[in-house]
This record gives structure tokens, C-alpha cells and sequence, in this order.
């Protein structure tokens, strides 16, 4: 308003401060104004600044964020609405506005909006408690999602970055900076809100497919821990093969590794008491298209859904209670086979995995009894024979499934350690969001008893240090021709050797007696307060996990549709990456509705070709950015225009 040459009585009376707030703002530079001007100048400026302008080079924009940091901050170009933010006087926060800009960084992650909405990332926002200030609740969380996509792992590693230039992505003038982000993370993930978000999400990603729900892959994945906030207990981490302090998170996941939902462990029991206490019930609640009862009864091979895991889940009763129960099939390794098959009855086959892939396997099949007389029972036993002659065996409680059936769905279990992999190298599923730790609120799971494992450990040492006495007393042997001088030497040994074994008994009797009185498990209550320990703070792990599971999701989206133009699939997630990396030009234009985006060519003309077939699906969607009414267009600036005279 100054710019246009209103006055200070005008301003202040419009935008309720005191003349004296203006007066002092222009004096010491933080304002400026501009000469009185005629009426009929003041709206011709008005017309001529809703004109389009020029857009701006990455290099005028710095100078314009430089400029910024000497009055308010650096990238501050909107001093005006920060300030009305600060009062409280920008309710809703502020506006999405765009600005037509060359060679913004990061442009091409805008591709991904369609997919990020399409997986959920802008439903239900309301479950989440409301932001106030200058950044609203979309603004925070499709900044995590631009993040995660762009591989910036850590909220501190967005001090690094230009903060104008991710601004300019979101129609702002910048991104919160790492302070302010923290602290509206931790606003959103009040009174497990996060939590609430996420279980909406996964109750509508298995709607949506209903056909990937019914076989659900469920595994843990230990998050380690080398802080010194709390001593976590140590859990086997099979990928290092050493017992290291951490907590485990139980997830689930659909035939093809898409996340559904996780659950976290701080005390673990280990997989089947995870899946009867947590997995279990909820999927009962939430996996769509179950079979009725009558249905059921009327099928006695039907199941309501199938359950995969590795052989930790190995268990006759468990699978026996899940079929009986609540008619849930159970597919897994066999833990014991028994004898080797002959090759005669192995036979080559054609198998079907989940992500339509087909493989050729030689395969067996018979009906076996598992467990004891009373726990076990009958299942089918699939045998795979491979070229070194080794058989796999599995074994399925899924009795409506036939053996190529059952085979093709267990060894597609690489999908889920797969998305483990890729979540930790690409989404830095495993990284702190804050070094907090709390309490562990009240549970009746039992924990292992400190005293119990210590008398343990101090068993197993006696034992190995027995073993050995043995072995030497065993192995010291005379010459039949030795003097009377080694005849003595060797008695000494003897005595001091069997001296040795015999404290050693009495010292494993001592311990094993101890062992029989100390019960293996405690309560929580009844645990010592210095061997209690604290679970790390879940508040804005489960916020910052829920939205990489929507980003996840997304670039998987979009893999699958780059994929149909690629001579080689596996290259599809890196050039989706290659994409999100790149830069772009913005060009919004409010008259007509529309927000162009306009991407730099790829690195060769076979990616161009895939990303060309990716941007006519996105136009396609007709996608309108959150917020405003503009219709997002995606172009590529190695394609001609569609007037443009290509030769023959």
C-alpha cells in the first residue's frame, strides 16, 4: 500500500496498527515509502502489477533472498504477512501464491502431488490438531513429503538446503526453517494424532485393495539405538547378526511391499505374541471383503485372510488356534522337514508371483502332519528342488490354495525385506526424529527378569570353562617309558585339573539351583527401578513415518507407470529420483486456472521418452493443487511443440 502511494493514516486504519508502529518502521529502513501519486496512477499500477511479469532466474531470486535476510530473514520477501501472522491476524495462515520462476530447484518432486494425493497425503488432515502462525498443517506436512522425496533425510539437514528455493515449490516465499519445524512437528502429533492419521490411511489403502489384503506379509525390523538417553534392551538384528539394543517395529505389507501399517515394540516378546496381541486383532478389523459365516461354513477350506512370515512365526499350536479360531491361514518355512523327497516327484512348473511375474520352479507337494498329537495339525507341504539339489520346503494352512499358489505367495517374502532396504537407504525410516525418551505407559506384557538372565550368563561361563577342564583332563596323557620326574609333574596336573572340575560343579549346582528359584519373567511393576528403561519418543517418529509410507507409496506409483516405457524395470525407481532432483520452471497464470510446470530434459532421450509417458498420465488426472484453483500441466522442455514442424 505504501508502494502505491497511500497514506500512513490509510495503512494504519486498514490494517489496524498505530501510525507511530508505521512511522518508526520507515525511519529505522524496515518500511519504505514512496511519494504521493495521482489516483488514476495508483490503479494503473494496480492493473500493470496484476499483469504477468518476467519470471525470475535462480540468480535474482538469491539476490532477492540476500536482500530479505537484512531486514527480517533470509527468503522474508513477504514481510507484510509475517507480520500480520505474528499478530494473529492471518487466520488460516499464509496464502498459497506462485510466482513465475526459471530453474527452481528440486521442481520436478512437484510431479509427485497427484500420486501424494491419490495415496492419501491430503485426506483427513482434520484428524491432526491446527496449526496457527505464518505455516499452516499442508504447508508442514507436503514439506516432509517434498523432503522424503528428495531425499533430504533429517529435519537438520533442511539448513543446508535454500530455503527460498523449496519456498518456491509451495507457493511461499520459504520453508520453515529448522527450529520452527520442529516445533509445528510437534504441535501436529499431539494426543497421538499421528497415530489416528495413519490408521484411517491404512483402513483406505486396503479398501482400495481389497485383493492385496487378503495375503498380508508381517515381519519386524529392529530400529537400533547407540544413544545414551535410555538402555534399551539388546534384540538379535539378523542383517548385522549381533544382539544390539533397539526396538522393534512389527510391519505389514501387502504381495508387492507396500506398507499398510506398523507397530511398535518397545517390549517384544517376539513375533507370535506380536501377532495374537496387535497384528491380529486389528487386521480382523480392518482387512475388507472377508467371507461371511455362512460363507465360511459352507466352505470348510475357506479362509478369511492369509498371513506370511519367516520362520520365527513357526509354530504347530499358534497355526492351529489361528485356523480354528478365526480361520486365518498361515504360510511359512518349515522349521523341521523331515528327510529328503525324491527328486521323481518334483515336477517343473510354472508359478505366478503377486507382481505378475512368472517363474519356473520344480515343485512337490504332499499333506503332512506337523506338531504333537494333540497341538499339531495337517498342512500342505510344498517342496521346491533348486539346481544345487537343495530343497525348500513350506508349509500352508491356506488349504483353498493349491501348491503353486502357496509357493509363488512365500517366495515373494523378498518384496517386504526389500522395502526395508529401500526405506533405509532412501526414506532414513531407522533415523531419530528427536532424542526424547518417556516412560513406558503401564502394560501387562512380562519383560525378561534381570537377575534371571544374569544367573544365565554366569551359567554359560561356568559351563564353558567346565567343558575345557574336562578336555584337558581328558587329553593329558603318560608315556609308558617316562621318568619318575614327569610321572610327578603329571599327577600335579591331574590333581589341579580335577581340583578345577570339581569347584566348577559345585559352582554350576550353586547357580543352577539359584536359576530354579528365579522366575524367567517379571511384571513391569515388579522390575527394579534401575532396570527399568524408557521407549524412545514415538510423537513425531510416527508423524514423519506416515508420511514416508505416502511418499513410498507414491514413487511407487510412479515406478510402475515409468516401467511400461523402460527396456529395463529396474531402472525405474532411480529415474523417478532423477526426476524429483531436477530442476523445473513455474509458470502460474491465475486467469486461465493453470500452474505450469515445466521440466529440463533428462539425460537421455529413452528417459525422456519414460517421463514424457508419466507426465500424460499426470495431465491426464487433471490434479488442482491444494489450496488454490490452479490446474496443475506438466511439460518437458526436450518435447516439441505440438505446432512445431518435426521432419519426417
Amino acid at each position: 500500500m505504501l508502494d502505491l502511494g497511500h497514506a500512513r493514516s490509510e495503512v494504519a486504519e486498514e490494517l489496524s496498527v498505530k501510525c507511530d508502529t508505521l512511522r518508526k518502521a520507515i525511519r529505522r529502513g524496515h518500511l519504505r515509502e514512496t511519494a504521493a501519486v495521482p489516483t488514476d496512477e495508483i490503479s494503473s499500477k494496480a492493473v500493470a502489477s496484476a499483469s504477468p511479469v518476467a519470471a525470475s532466474d535462480k540468480s535474482t531470486r538469491s539476490d532477492a533472498d540476500a536482500a530479505a535476510g537484512d531486514e527480517m530473514g533470509i527468503a522474508c520477501t513477504r514481510p507484510c504477512e509475517r507480520v500480520l501472522a505474528a499478530l494473529g491476524q492471518l487466520p488460516g495462515g499464509a496464502p498459497t501464491r506462485f510466482e513465475s520462476c526459471r530453474d527452481v530447484s528440486y521442481g520436478g518432486v512437484l510431479c509427485a502431488l497427484p500420486a501424494l494425493a491419490e495415496n492419501g497425503l491430503f485426506r483427513h488432515l482434520e484428524s491432526l490438531p491446527v496449526l496457527t502462525g505464518y505455516y499452516r498443517t499442508l504447508h508442514v506436512i507436503l514439506l516432509l513429503a517434498d523432503m522424503a522425496l528428495c531425499r533430504i533425510k533429517a529435519v537438520e539437514q533442511l539448513q543446508y538446503e535454500t530455503p527460498g528455493e523449496l519456498g518456491k515449490l509451495m507457493g511461499l516465499d520459504r520453508v520453515p526453517e529448522v527450529r520452527c519445524l520442529r516445533k509445528k512437528m510437534t504441535d501436529l502429533s499431539q494426543d497421538e494424532a499421528p497415530q489416528i492419521w495413519a490408521g484411517v490411511l491404512s483402513q483406505e489403502w486396503m479398501e482400495e485393495t481389497p485383493e492385496r489384503a487378503g495375503t498380508l506379509y508381517v515381519d519386524g525390523h529392529v530400529r537400533l539405538y547407540h544413544g545414551q538417553q535410555t538402555q534399551l534392551p539388546r534384540r538379535y538384528v539378523a542383517r548385522q547378526r549381533l544382539c544390539l539394543r533397539g526396538t522393534t517395529d512389527y510391519w505389514v505389507n501387502d504381495a508387492i511391499g507396500q506398507p499398510f501399517f506398523s507397530v511398535e515394540r518397545p517390549i517384544d516378546q517376539g513375533l507370535l505374541e506380536a501377532l495374537e496381541s496387535d497384528v491380529v486383532p486389528r487386521l480382523l478389523k480392518e482387512v475388507p471383503a472377508q467371507p461371511t459365516a455362512e460363507e465360511l461354513e459352507a466352505n470348510p477350506y475357506l479362509s478369511r485372510f492369509v498371513i506370511i512370515f519367516d520362520r520365527e512365526g513357526y509354530s504347530p499350536a499358534f497355526f492351529r488356534r489361528m485356523w480354528q479360531e478365526h480361520r486365518i491361514a498361515c504360510i511359512t518355512y518349515h522349521k523341521y522337514p523331515k528327510g529328503a523327497w525324491p527328486e521323481e516327484e518334483f515336477v517343473e512348473t510354472e508359478v505366478l508371483l503377486p507382481n505378475g511375474e512368472r517363474v519356473s520352479m520344480k515343485l512337490a507337494e504332499r499333506g503332512s502332519w506337523i506338531g504333537g498329537r494333540r497341538d499339531g495339525l495337517w498342512v500342505r507341504e510344498v517342496r521346491k528342488l533348486t539346481s544345487s539339489g537343495h530343497q525348500t520346503s513350506l508349509i500352508s494352512t491356506a488349504y483353498g490354495l493349491v501348491g503353486p499358489e502357496n509357493a509363488g505367495r512365500l517366495f515373494s517374502r523378498w518384496s517386504q525385506e526389500n522395502f526395508f532396504r529401500y526405506m533405509m537407504e532412501h526414506f532414513a525410516i531407522d533415523a531419530l526424529n528427536e532424542y526424547r525418551t518417556e516412560p513406558i505407559p503401564g502394560t501387562k506384557r512380562p519383560v525378561v527378569n534381570p537377575a534371571r538372565r544374569e544367573l544365565d550368563r554366569k551359567s554359560r561361563s561356568v559351563k564353558s570353562k567346565l567343558t575345557q577342564r574336562q578336555a584337558r583332563f581328558a587329553s593329558l596323557t603318560l608315556h609308558p617309558q617316562a621318568d619318575e620326574s614327569e610321572i610327578q609333574k603329571w599327577e600335579r596336573q591331574k590333581a589341579d585339573l580335577q581340583e578345577q572340575i570339581e569347584q566348577l560343579e559345585n559352582e554350576l549346582t550353586t547357580l543352577k539351583n539359584q536359576m530354579a528359584s528365579t522366575p524367567k519373567h517379571l511384571a513391569w511393576d515388579e522390575m527394579p527401578e534401575q532396570e527399568k528403561f524408557e521407549r524412545l519418543a514415538p510423537s513425531r517418529k510416527r508423524l514423519t513415518d506416515t508420511v514416508k509410507l505416502v511418499a513410498y507409496r507414491a514413487e511407487t506409483a510412479m515406478a510402475m507407470i515409468v516401467r511400461e516405457k523402460l527396456a529395463h524395470m529396474d531402472e525405474a525407481r532411480s529415474l523417478i529420483r532423477d526426476l524429483f532432483r531436477s530442476d523445473a520452471d513455474i509458470h502460474p497464470d491465475e486467469a486461465a486456472g493453470v500452474l505450469e510446470v515445466r521440466l529440463h530434459t533428462l539425460a537421455n532421450p529413452r528417459s525422456n521418452r519414460a517421463i514424457e509417458h508419466l507426465l500424460d498420465q499426470l495431465n491426464a488426472a487433471e490434479f488442482t493443487y491444494p489450496g488454490t484453483n490452479l490446474r496443475l500441466t506438466y511439460t518437458l522442455s526436450a518435447r516439441p511443440p505440438n505446432n512445431a514442424n518435426v521432419p519426417s
